[in-house]
């Protein structure tokens, strides 16, 4: 896939700007986008936009645009039947390709969840990302949780977020335990087969079953709410799949993102629509690397 050659982590302000790139693609539509408009919209010139969009996801401007837009959505879940269907077939704690930010895990035992969290050590902490600033959450058996904060504000808030999750955990900042696990996530050129990322998941057994669904939803494809509930074998149960995807304490390693709705549309994320947006948009440039 060459992703080595994708970008590693950008300014912070890059981020910022994509955002601001993508409010705009909302309201004018990404069909046909007017480069020299759409760079006079940010504050640029048209190379400053190019350049920008070309480090921080390998995408033109225009192809990142299309990334983003409605039809995208729909051209990947052109072929949903088989996405889940013929997708990787792996036991818990298998070393096996799940996606292709490799990971392994396992579930905690339910008393674990009952107990939401008692007797657990988490240490959380702040990094960059390609998304903003990222809060992380991690164990002595892995990772387990990922939330995103726009702007050193609003880190505390996302980690009360995932924090609330296990109230009976004890929690210690520590940005520097949690920086090396962020380059792992963040970087796709660090993406091995042969040092996997290894995620803990704590919630019920339906939960758990949707989120090692999500798993299995390869970078560039996407599910629905409605193929997930019938992959776990509760076909009436699109609505229950969706509060448990919305729920999903590791976002983007565990790719809730990737789920939308019949329509293609990007329906609800946890950190915000744009944000899913600007994740699906980053996707579509690791995959053409």
């Amino acid at each position: 896939m060459g992703m080595t050659q994708h970008q590693t982590f950008t300014p912070a302000d890059d981020y910022e700007t994509v955002r601001a790139a993508i409010a705009y693609l909302s309201e004018t539509g990404a069909e046909d986008v007017d480069l020299a408009r759409f760079s006079r919209s940010l504050g640029m010139t048209e190379r400053q936009l190019t350049d920008l969009f070309r480090r921080w996801c390998g995408l033109s401007p225009k192809s990142f645009a299309q990334a983003v837009a409605l039809n995208h959505a729909k051209r990947l879940l052109a072929e949903k039947a088989s996405v889940l269907s013929t997708t990787f077939e792996v036991g818990l704690s298998s070393t096996s390709r799940l996606h292709d930010l490799f990971v392994t895990y396992e579930a905690m035992p339910p008393g674990a969840f009952r107990q939401r969290g008692e007797g657990l050590d988490m240490i959380w902490g702040a990094a960059p990302s390609p998304f903003g600033t990222a809060v992380l959450v991690v164990t002595e058996y892995g990772l387990a949780g990922i939330g995103f904060a726009d702007g050193e504000k609003s880190v505390q808030t996302a980690f009360e977020d995932l924090r609330d999750r296990w109230p009976n955990a004890r929690f210690a900042r520590d940005d520097a335990r949690v920086a090396p696990v962020a380059a792992r996530v963040f970087e796709p050129s660090r993406w091995n087969p042969q040092e996997p990322v290894k995620l803990v998941l704590i919630g019920t057994d339906f939960e758990v079953k949707v989120w090692e669904t999500l798993l299995k939803i390869p970078v560039g494809r996407a599910t629905t709410y409605q193929s997930v509930a019938e992959h776990i074998g509760k076909p009436s149960a699109s609505r229950a799949v969706g509060a448990a995807v919305g729920k999903n304490p590791i976002s983007f390693v565990v790719p809730c993102h990737r789920v939308v709705g019949s329509t293609g549309a990007l329906t609800g994320y946890h950190w915000g629509v744009p944000r899913k947006r600007a994740i699906l948009g980053w996707e579509a440039g690791v995959i053409a690397a």
